[in-house]
C-alpha cells in the first residue's frame, strides 16, 4: 500500500466495483465519485451505497481507508445525448458504426469532473474501469484517449494527476479473476449480489453472474466472462 490518495469513478457496476477494491488494496485514502447523467439504468446509482456498506463490513482493513462518496448531477449530458443509454430505444449500431449505447464525451466529462473534485480534495490518482479489450467500440475507452486526457488535465490544472486504468487490457473473464484475487469469494459475492451492469436496469431476473435482463450487450459480456472464468477455475489442478 502506498501513501498516495485516490478517487475512484464508481458507478455501482462490476468493473468500477473491482477497481474500487483494487484501489483500497493500494492507497491510503480512497474516495468515490458517481454521476447521474440521465441513464436509463439509473438503478446502478441506487445500489452504490449498498456496495460501499458491504465492502466496509466484509473487509475491515478497507473501512478506515474508504472516505467520502460524491454524486454529481450531469443530467444535462443525457438531455443532449441521443443514445440508447439515455432514452428508451432499442440497442443497435448507429450509422457511424458505433453502438448507439455510446454516450459522446461521457468518460471525458467524468474524468474532468473527477479531476476537479480530486483537485479540491487532494486526491492525486483518478481510477476508472475503462477497458480497450471489451470496450464495445467506445473511442473514449481507448488507452490513447485516457493518456491524452491525463496530459490535458495535468497541463490545464497545473497538478500532477495519474489516471489509473486497472482493467485496460483485461477481458471480462480476467476481470472476474482479478476480483477473486483481490478479495476472494467475499468480493465475488458482492459483485454478484449487489453490482449492476444491465443496460435495461433490470434487477428482477437473477442469474449465476448477478441480476440483469440477460439479453443486452452488457449482460452478454458479463455472463460470458463469468462462464469463462468459472470454467478456468474448474480446469485448475487440485492439490
Amino acid at each position: 500500500m502506498t501513501n498516495a490518495t485516490a478517487l475512484v469513478l464508481f458507478s455501482g457496476g462490476q468493473d468500477s466495483t473491482t477497481c474500487l477494491a483494487w484501489a483500497l488494496e493500494r492507497f491510503e485514502r480512497v474516495e468515490t465519485i458517481g454521476f447521474d447523467y440521465g441513464q436509463r439504468h439509473r438503478v446502478e446509482l441506487d445500489i452504490r451505497p449498498d456496495i460501499l456498506t458491504q465492502l466496509r463490513a466484509q473487509f475491515l482493513a478497507w473501512d478506515d481507508r474508504l472516505g467520502n462518496d460524491h454524486l454529481i448531477d450531469l443530467r444535462s449530458l443525457g438531455a443532449i445525448s441521443d443514445t440508447a443509454l439515455t432514452s428508451d430505444r432499442a440497442i443497435a449500431f448507429a450509422e457511424s458504426g458505433l453502438p448507439n449505447t455510446f454516450v459522446p464525451c461521457r468518460n471525458l466529462l467524468f474524468l474532468t469532473y473527477a479531476a476537479a473534485v480530486g483537485y479540491r480534495r487532494g486526491l492525486n490518482h483518478l481510477i476508472t474501469g475503462v477497458c480497450e479489450t471489451d470496450f464495445s467500440g467506445y473511442p473514449d475507452c481507448r488507452d490513447d484517449t485516457i493518456k491524452a486526457l491525463q496530459v490535458a488535465l495535468n497541463l490545464g490544472m497545473d497538478r500532477r494527476f495519474v489516471v489509473d486504468t486497472p482493467l485496460m487490457w483485461l477481458d471480462k473473464a480476467q476481470t472476474w479473476a482479478l476480483a477473486d484475487e483481490i478479495g476472494g469469494g467475499a468480493l465475488v459475492d458482492i459483485l454478484i449480489e449487489h453490482s449492476h451492469t444491465c443496460y435495461q436496469g433490470d434487477r428482477t431476473h437473477r442469474h449465476d453472474w448477478g441480476s440483469g435482463c440477460g439479453a443486452c450487450p452488457a449482460c452478454d459480456l458479463r455472463a460470458a466472462g463469468y462462464t469463462q472464468w468459472r470454467r478456468g477455475l474448474e480446469r485448475l489442478p487440485t492439490s
